[in-house]
């Protein structure tokens, strides 16, 4: 993409936030729509039953799935440190595997041979720990069958008869309800309508970007979902950084014990700009392996070397303010299918570091501290080329890709988008807004808004 045509959506971004009555009134005008709204006090749940869960899982015994399957499996994809399609573990089973194949040594080794790259929403600190994506697996005859989206999970389900069954669903979108220790466990509620209610709470992650926030869902018997309302259930969770090309395999980390939310935040941002260096290091070599122009490659190269100025800029904007940056550790991983190169280009590249793009330009022009200002004008314009190389990538793949996986990529970026929205939602400490030039949640969903319609829609 035109880098002189992200700079143009970014202006006209900015110019619409200076615009709008929030920032003349101080911010203080309604919250947006994606954001959790104060709570309203606790939830009757009197009538709501606790979601039944084995081993970290809604249950899946019983479900009045037609054809019946001869076996319903929910599988776990390990990501942390684990080579893309391995690292699959068995979470829970019900029936017999393969039981009525007409070759069952065949049936077991498809079974066996299953390979998954993605699956749904992944939860993060629940019953197996880390940020581990599930999936759900059949066989019927001698048919295999994988099912790793929220879309795929409802066609199986069919018809949501059981509270039980619109938990799955609900599990299957991304929402916990299972196993983490420190959290509410979830709740479902069947309606005399025929619908049913949920209710799900989310631990806060900056590295997941998974908020404090407890969420009320309604689904159909067709198997509709809709959130309809999130309540921030404690204080604001540590300041999250929505900057830089997240690696695949780079590992949890925290900046230690920091009263100054400002360290704090730049030491974070000095971790993931350290990482993004890894990013594009290891895209570089994708795109070689992939038959991308050496222009492409070449702009990938550069886009590592940018990160290491970023790096070091805010290494220093972290030790200023007291706090030093852990350095970021990334497991060793194979190179990947396109397939999978795309779609972590579409969610880090065209999503998330577009946006931190936007970011670092209004960090640019709002950051009271002259010294991150300066910094940010720079970083700013390297991010504005980074941005504009993943819209490159993206193109460069268009011809490349089949129907389906042209619509999966489009899955991936609205369900990035969708998280990204979660994130901003979240106010920063107010000194730290202030001196880094951190937009508030209306301001931040506002850019957000600008973007999806220009880039996103």
């Amino acid at each position: 993409m035109n880098r002189v045509r992200l700079r143009r959506l970014f202006s006209h971004a900015l110019r619409t936030t200076l615009a709008t009555p929030l920032l003349l009134a101080g911010c203080q005008g309604a919250p947006d729509e994606g954001a959790p709204a104060p709570d309203p006090g606790p939830v009757d749940l009197s009538q709501y039953s606790e979601v039944e869960c084995a081993n970290g899982a809604p249950v899946i015994a019983g479900l009045t799935i037609e054809p019946a399957p001869d076996v319903i499996q929910i599988r776990t994809l390990l990501e942390m440190g684990m080579p893309p399609g391995s690292g699959i573990q068995r979470r829970s089973s019900e029936g017999v595997e393969c039981a009525t194949a007409t070759d069952l040594q065949a049936c077991r080794d498809q079974l066996d041979s299953l390979t998954v790259f993605r699956g749904f929403p992944g939860i993060c600190g629940n019953f197996m720990g880390g940020c581990d994506q599930d999936f759900m697996v059949t066989t019927r005859g001698n048919e295999v069958s994988a099912y790793t989206t929220a879309q795929a999970v409802a066609t199986l389900l069919g018809h949501i008869d059981t509270p039980r069954e619109a938990a799955i669903l609900a599990y299957a979108s991304g929402y916990a309800l299972c196993g983490h220790p420190a959290l509410e466990p979830g709740k479902v509620r069947a309606l005399p309508d025929g619908t049913f209610s949920i209710i799900s709470t989310h631990a806060s992650d900056c590295d997941t970007k998974v908020g404090p926030t407890r969420y009320e869902l309604s689904i159909t018997a067709s198997g509709a979902l809709t959130e309809t309302r999130r309540v921030a259930v404690t204080g604001p969770p540590p300041e999250c950084v929505a900057i830089g090309r997240r690696p695949v395999g780079l590992q949890a980390a925290d900046a230690g014990a920091c009263e100054d939310a400002r360290g704090h935040y730049f030491a974070d941002a000095a971790r993931l700009e350290a990482a993004s260096i890894h990013a594009f290091l290891r895209l570089r070599e994708e795109l070689a392996l992939h038959g991308a122009s050496q222009a492409l490659q070449d702009a990938a190269l550069t886009s590592a070397l940018d990160e290491v100025r970023h790096a070091e800029v805010t290494t220093r904007l972290a030790l200023r303010y007291g706090t030093t940056p852990p350095p970021p550790s990334v497991a060793p991983l194979p190179l990947r299918p396109l397939h999978e190169v795309l779609l972590d280009n579409t969610v880090e590249g065209c999503v998330r570091e577009t946006y931190g793009a936007l970011l670092a330009h209004h960090q640019a022009l709002h950051a009271r501290d002259p010294e991150v200002r300066e910094a940010m004008v720079r970083i700013a314009e390297d991010e504005t080329r980074h941005a504009a190389l993943s819209w490159d990538i993206d193109a460069w793949a268009e011809s490349r890709l089949s129907p389906g996986e042209r619509s999966a990529l489009q899955e991936a970026r609205r369900q990035a988008v969708a998280v990204l929205r979660s994130e901003v939602a979240v106010p920063f400490d107010a000194e730290l807004r202030v001196d880094a030039g951190l937009p508030s949640p209306e301001v931040a969903a506002a850019l957000l808004d600008s973007l999806e319609q220009g880039l996103w829609a």
